[in-house]
């Protein structure tokens, strides 16, 4: 018996082995997405960016990339033309580490993942992924599963969109909950498992980010959620250009309801030479192009998308009872207006000669799964406010009138 005994102990891990285990699949897996930097800068929100060689970041490490030779930002003339006037009534939106310094020539910022950020997830196979929803009622809007939304959208054949963004801080009920404002650019089966999404926007997300701040992302699939894409750098496939805007970094300042109203535009298109699918960040011709995913991701997307979707998204993690109080935008509902709901405005496309086009009025249908908790209400401006389409967008969650 004693013999036994002495044998089960020498079997058994030592106290911490499986905390060790954990540890170092974590490192591993940081090592793999944290490449080395050139230069690293603190900034004043607690992030820290790394300034990464462009030629050795994170997107490189795909296998369909393998040979991947990185594209140079196109030229103007490669750029979607608009000849919509775009009037500001608000003021830009930019990234809070820009404070503390500056990335070289040659590299591109990367907001350096930590371990905690990590643990958050619960586990690696999930962090930086989304879930897969279920029954779409529009491409990407499911019922079930926690996720919400209040949207615009237009079918037809596309190779890019634009929208201006205002940015807002949502609060956030659970810690695993989240709210963001988006665009979508959709291709395939909604009801399937061959979807193509690209996504970019804001978000708050303290499970991704250990924080309230919204911060700009991207997102990318191309098979409905299933097991390829991910946020921002978190997994190998958007190549980044830019060594002046980083994924996943907090954006600053944002609105405030009946004070400064701040936005942002993003601008996605496909490369009518090459096929890939660039993001743009702010204004002007191109604005600041932060980097393109490659056309060798997509299946369906390698040619053009059927759908673009613009609005937000919450997510309800709980299993039931009252609904969440997790705010969309700025917490109010549509009807509130300027300063106080969020906003898209000047929806734009790309047509297939490479051309930003105003989308009418009536070719934009709007969802919203549950007026009550967040709502949706499209206009047009066609005078000096230059908004052209546009609406406000969003709602508080859980309140006693309307959303129990």
């Amino acid at each position: 018996m004693a013999v036994f005994a002495l044998l089960l102990l020498l079997l058994l891990p030592a106290p911490g082995a499986e905390a060790a285990a954990a540890h170092y699949g974590v490192q591993r897996h940081l090592d793999r997405i944290n490449k080395p930097a050139v230069r690293s800068i603190q900034s004043a929100d607690g992030d820290m960016i790394d300034c990464v060689p462009r030629h050795k970041q994170r997107a490189l490490d795909h296998p369909l990339l393998a040979n991947h030779t990185i594209q140079t930002p196109p030229p103007l003339s490669l750029m979607p033309a608009s000849l919509v006037y775009r009037k500001q009534r608000s003021r830009r939106a930019w990234q809070t580490w820009h404070h503390a310094g500056h990335c070289p020539r040659g590299t591109v910022a990367v907001r350096r993942t930590t371990a905690a950020d990590v643990l958050r997830a619960g586990s690696l196979a999930r962090f930086g992924r989304k879930k897969k929803q279920r029954r779409p009622l529009a491409p990407d809007v499911a019922t079930g599963n926690g996720h919400e939304h209040a949207i615009a959208y237009t079918a037809s054949e596309v190779y890019g969109a634009r929208a201006t963004i205002s940015v807002w801080a949502p609060a956030i009920e659970e810690a695993n909950g989240f709210s963001l404002s988006q665009l979508w650019i959709l291709s395939g089966s909604f009801n399937g498992s061959d979807l193509n999404s690209i996504e970019a926007g804001w978000q708050v997300s303290p499970e991704l980010y250990g924080d309230s701040r919204p911060r700009l992302f991207t997102y990318w699939t191309s098979d409905a959620y299933e097991a390829t894409g991910c946020y921002n750098a978190l997994c190998p496939g958007f190549v980044q250009t830019s060594s002046r805007i980083a994924i996943g970094a907090s954006i600053s300042p944002v609105s405030s309801v009946g004070g400064p109203q701040y936005d942002m535009t993003l601008l996605v298109w496909k490369d009518p030479k090459l096929g890939n699918w660039w993001l743009s960040y702010g204004d002007g011709a191109g604005g600041g192009l932060v980097g393109y995913w490659p056309a060798e991701l997509f299946t369906h997307l390698s040619d053009h998308a059927t759908m673009v979707e613009w609005g937000g998204e919450v997510v309800d993690t709980r299993p039931g009872g009252t609904h969440t109080a997790t705010q969309m935008g700025s917490g109010r509902f549509a009807a509130e207006g300027f300063g106080r709901a969020a906003y898209f405005r000047n929806l734009e496309t790309v047509d297939a000669d490479n051309s930003l086009a105003a989308v009418p009025l009536d070719a934009i249908q709007t969802l919203a799964e549950d007026a009550g908790c967040y709502d949706v209400r499209k206009a047009y401006d066609d005078g000096r406010g230059g908004w052209g389409a546009h609406f406000y967008y969003g709602g508080p969650g859980h309140n006693p009138q309307s959303c129990p």
